[in-house]
C-alpha cells in the first residue's frame, strides 16, 4: 500500500467499494504531495460517514498507507513492507465498526476517515536533506483541507498499531495534553469490558502520529490508541517497520478488544 504503486491504487479502490456497502456517503479526497525523496504523487484520504446530516459528530481515524522502507530491518531494508499491524489493524477494526454502524445508528454522527501517506516519513539514514514534517501528509492535508467546510467533531479517536498479540496502551502524551478526559473516558470503558490487560493506566512518551496534526490544525481533541511497548528501543513492538509486520502477528483478541471499546464509546454518546 505503498503510495502511487500498484498494490495502493487496488487498495483504495477496494477501500470505497468496501465502505459504500455500509454508507452512500463515502469520499475520496485526493490531493499532490512531493514527499521527503522529491518524489511526486497524489495522496488518497478515503472518508465515510454515518448520519451525515448530524452536527453533533465524532470522528475515527487510521491511515492506510504502508512503509516504502523496512528501515528497521536487517535485511531488504530498501523493499517496502507489509504494514499489517501499522496501518491494516487500525484500517481492519473501522471497516468492522462501519459495518455496525450500518446495522445499528449511532446517536451521533460518526466520521471513518483513513488518511494517506501517514509512512512515508524520512528515515534517519536519508541522503535526502532534512524535511520537516515529512510524516503523516495525508492528516496534515485534511487537517488544513477537510471535506466538509466548517467541519467539526467532538472529538477524535486514532487508531494505529492496534492488532499485535499481547499489545498495550498507555496514555500516549500529545493524547494527555490535548484529550485528556477522552482518554480517561475510552481507558474506563475498556476495562470495565474485561480489557484492561490492553488498555494499561500508565503514562506514554510522544508519539509524533496523525493525532498531533489533527490536534494542532483543526482543534478537534484527538488521542491515539497505539501499541507503546516500553521494552524495546523504539518503544514498538519489534516488528515495527520490518518485513515481520505481517498476518502472522495478528491477534483477533487484541483487535476485538480495541474494537468493542471504541463501538462501545461511541454508542454511548
Amino acid at each position: 500500500r505503498v503510495i502511487s504503486s500498484k498494490g495502493w491504487k487496488n487498495c483504495a479502490i477496494w477501500l470505497e467499494k468496501k465502505f459504500k456497502t455500509y454508507t452512500p456517503n463515502v469520499i475520496v479526497q485526493e490531493a499532490p504531495i512531493t514527499t521527503y525523496d522529491r518524489k511526486h504523487h497524489t495522496l488518497k484520504n478515503i472518508i465515510a460517514s454515518f448520519s451525515a446530516e448530524k452536527n453533533n459528530r465524532v470522528a475515527l481515524f487510521a491511515h492506510w498507507d504502508s512503509r516504502h522502507i523496512a528501515d528497521h530491518d536487517t535485511e531488504n531494508q530498501n523493499s517496502p513492507i507489509l504494514g499489517a499491524n501499522d496501518g491494516g489493524s487500525g484500517v481492519g477494526v473501522l471497516i468492522e465498526l462501519a459495518r455496525q454502524f450500518s446495522k445499528k445508528n449511532p446517536k451521533i454522527g460518526v466520521d471513518i476517515i483513513l488518511f494517506d501517506a501517514e509512512d512515508y516519513g524520512q528515515p534517519e539514514n536519508s541522503n535526502y536533506p532534512l524535511m520537516q514534517d515529512s510524516w503523516c501528509l495525508g492528516s496534515q492535508y485534511w487537517s488544513k483541507n477537510p471535506h466538509k467546510q466548517n467541519y467539526f467533531a467532538r472529538y477524535g479517536i486514532l487508531l494505529d498499531m492496534v492488532g499485535a498479540k499481547d499489545a498495550t496502551f498507555r496514555h500516549e502524551q500529545i493524547s494527555f495534553y490535548y484529550g485528556s478526559s477522552i482518554l480517561q473516558k475510552v481507558w474506563r470503558k475498556a476495562n470495565r469490558l474485561g480489557f484492561g490487560k490492553y488498555f494499561v493506566f500508565e503514562n506514554a512518551k510522544q508519539i509524533v502520529d496523525d493525532h498531533l496534526y489533527v490536534n494542532q490544525i483543526t482543534g478537534i481533541p484527538t488521542i491515539d490508541i497505539i501499541e507503546y511497548d516500553p521494552a524495546t528501543e523504539s518503544n514498538f513492538n519489534k516488528h515495527w517497520h520490518t518485513h515481520r509486520d505481517d498476518m502472522g502477528n495478528i491477534d483477533k483478541e487484541t483487535l476485538n478488544a480495541v474494537g468493542q471499546t471504541v463501538l462501545d464509546v461511541v454508542y454511548h454518546e
